[in-house]
């Protein structure tokens, strides 16, 4: 005598589910997909943005669009990702200084970094550089430590309190005893114009922002804080080769969907990506000119890193007690 499986329609209704995420997903999209930019055109986040929509867009049939939405540190265009449907519909192009640096500052914010969205994959990844005017008699890190401790007026500048730029000096001069004044500055822009024009004495800054000025001679390069020499500067040392050790600090560009957006499109978003890159050397060529790395991690290896440096930018704002008005 047969017995009946009580768990049985369960079971159909779960395989049903899964077939239907699947065959979402093999259809999708039918429709154009917005990339939501939490920064203003021509940036490194709206570069690769743009340069992933392209592909993407040419892979898939429909339109991928980047909408730039910037404002109050990038929460605005992160919160409209966040509120957005899970229907593989809305994407953000999001960077570790709107969601790993506002994290470890703002005691409230309108989304939650580690529940409110569907990591894909960093795409590309810029190590910033250290900085300093040619007119100050620092050519080195280590002489640049030495004249903070006799000048007492010494400024770096950043595109922002509490950007990934401000995290990152401070977290150099608690390491190294290097003292200097923070001046923050409405974007990267204004910040690296600041130390052309002699306002400010230093600064930490993206390769991108800064790789026109040091090829013009406007800025002196005194160190990568990465792990490796920069093909596009192969004779400025790491801070390790500087001599003050090793330190990982820099921008990353990537791509998240909002949280319950289905797996079956989260993968497809990544390995369209992956295929891009794969496919089209112009595109890798185009970030790793400007001295950024393609990255292409998977999608829970990108959770993993969003929980670990919310943790670690956390102690650096207590330490260097970094705060920002709310």
């Amino acid at each position: 005598m047969k017995t009946k499986n009580r768990y049985a329609p369960v079971i159909v209704a779960c395989l049903c589910a899964v077939l239907s995420m699947s065959t979402y997903a093999q259809t999708w999209p039918v429709k154009p997909v917005r990339i939501v930019n939490p920064t203003q055109p021509g940036g490194p986040s709206d570069v690769m943005a743009r340069g992933v929509a392209q592909k993407l867009t040419e892979a898939l049939g429909h339109s991928f669009v980047v909408d730039n939405r910037p404002g109050a540190n990038g929460i605005i265009g992160v919160e409209i990702v966040a509120r957005a449907q899970p229907d593989g519909y809305t994407l953000l192009a999001g960077t570790n200084g709107q969601l790993i640096a506002n994290s470890a500052v703002f005691a409230k914010l309108p989304f939650d970094a580690t529940r409110d969205f569907a990591p894909i994959t960093i795409v590309m990844a810029s190590p910033f550089l250290l900085v300093a005017h040619p007119s100050l008699p620092a050519k080195t890190v280590s002489e640049l430590i030495a004249l903070s401790k006799t000048r007492a007026n010494l400024s770096y500048s950043s595109f922002g309190p509490a950007s990934i730029a401000h995290f990152g000096m401070e977290l150099i001069m608690l390491k190294t005893g290097l003292r200097m004044t923070h001046v923050p500055y409405k974007g990267g822009a204004p910040a690296a114009a600041a130390l052309v024009a002699g306002e400010v004495n230093a600064s930490l800054d993206s390769v991108q922002n800064q790789l026109q000025f040091i090829r013009a001679n406007r800025v002196r390069a005194l160190a990568i804080a990465g792990g490796e020499r920069l093909k596009v500067l192969p004779d400025v040392p790491t801070l390790a080769e500087a001599g003050v050790g090793a330190m990982d600090i820099g921008g990353w560009y990537s791509l998240l969907a909002p949280a319950g957006t289905s797996r079956a499109i989260v993968s497809r978003v990544y390995s369209e990506t992956q295929k891009a890159f794969k496919t089209s050397p112009d595109l890798r060529e185009r970030f790793e000119s400007t001295g950024s790395e393609v990255v292409l991690n998977s999608p829970e290896d990108f959770a993993a890193r969003i929980k670990r440096e919310i943790g670690e930018y956390t102690k650096v704002a207590r330490a260097a007690n970094i705060t920002v008005a709310q």
